[in-house]
C-alpha cells in the first residue's frame, strides 16, 4: 500500500481556497498512492474558530454536509482515497475531528479526544472532545489515527500493531523542528512500529509544515520544511 502525505497550505477559514488546495495534491497524487492525508484541521483550517459558537457553528460541518459530499465524489474521480482533519458539528457540539474517505464513502470518523485544540478560557461545552480511540480496517490493514496532542496525552490509548497516522497541526520555528524532530520519532516508537505524521503549511501563524516517515524511532523519510510537495511512504 502507498500512502501519501500532503504538507500544503491552508488559510484559516477559507474552505474554498483548501478545498482546491487539496484537489491539486489529488491530481498530483493520482495513480500514485492510494491514500493521501492532510493536517489536523486542514479543512477550515486550524484556527478557523473565533470561540463563539454563534459565529463557529457555521464553520464547522456534520459527515453529511455539501462540502464533505464535494469531497467524496473528488476521491472517486480522481481514484485517491482521503484523510484530513476537519472542524466537525454534531448536533450543538464541535469536535476537531478526522476523517477517512474511500472511495466515496466516509469509512471512518475520529474525534481527538485531548483539549489542546482550543482556547480554554472562551470555549464552554459546545466544544468537546471525543471519547474512542478504536483502530479500524483500510484496505486489509489495521490503522489508527491520533491528532496532535492526543498522542502526548494518552499514548497508552493508541498503542497498534497496525499503521498510526499522525496528522497535526505545528507551528514550531525551524530551529525547534530541528530539535524535535528525533523526540517526535521515539515518542511515535511507544505506540506504534510504523507512523506517519503530516504537519501543513500556513502564513499566519507562520507553520513551516514537514511530514514524516517514522519506523522504530528512526526517521526513514521526510518532506523538507517551507515546501509543499507529497512525502510517498509504501507500508
Amino acid at each position: 500500500m502507498k500512502i501519501g502525505l500532503a504538507s500544503y497550505e491552508f488559510k484559516n477559514g477559507d474552505v474554498t481556497f483548501n478545498l482546491r488546495q487539496m484537489e491539486q495534491a489529488m491530481a498530483e497524487a493520482q495513480g500514485r498512492v492510494d491514500l493521501l492525508c492532510f493536517g489536523e484541521a486542514f479543512l477550515q483550517g486550524f484556527d478557523g474558530l473565533i470561540w463563539q459558537y454563534d459565529y463557529d457553528k457555521n464553520v464547522a460541518i456534520t459527515p453529511d454536509s455539501p462540502v464533505m459530499e464535494q469531497l467524496k465524489a473528488m476521491t472517486v474521480r480522481y481514484g485517491v482515497d482521503l484523510l484530513f482533519g476537519y472542524l466537525e458539528r454534531d448536533g450543538e457540539r464541535i469536535f476537531s475531528s478526522c476523517a477517512v474517505l474511500e472511495h466515496g464513502v466516509l469509512i471512518h470518523n475520529y474525534r481527538r479526544i485531548s483539549p489542546g485544540w482550543k482556547e480554554f478560557d472562551l470555549t464552554d461545552d459546545h466544544y468537546c472532545e471525543g471519547e474512542t480511540t478504536a483502530p479500524f480496517l483500510y484496505r486489509g490493514r489495521t490503522l489508527q489515527v491520533a491528532l496532535c496532542g492526543d498522542l502526548w496525552a494518552h499514548p497508552e490509548r493508541f498503542t497498534t500493531d497496525g499503521l498510526l497516522i499522525w496528522p497535526v497541526y505545528l507551528n514550531f520555528s525551524l530551529e525547534d523542528w530541528r530539535s524535535s524532530e528525533q523526540e517526535y520519532a521515539q515518542h511515535a516508537r511507544l505506540v506504534a512500529h510504523e507512523t506517519l505524521m503530516v504537519n501543513p503549511l500556513s502564513r499566519d501563524p507562520r507553520s513551516h509544515g514537514g511530514a514524516f516517515h517514522f519506523r522504530d524511532g528512526e526517521i526513514v523519510g521526510k518532506l523538507p520544511y517551507d515546501q509543499e510537495g507529497i512525502l510517498i511512504a509504501e507500508v
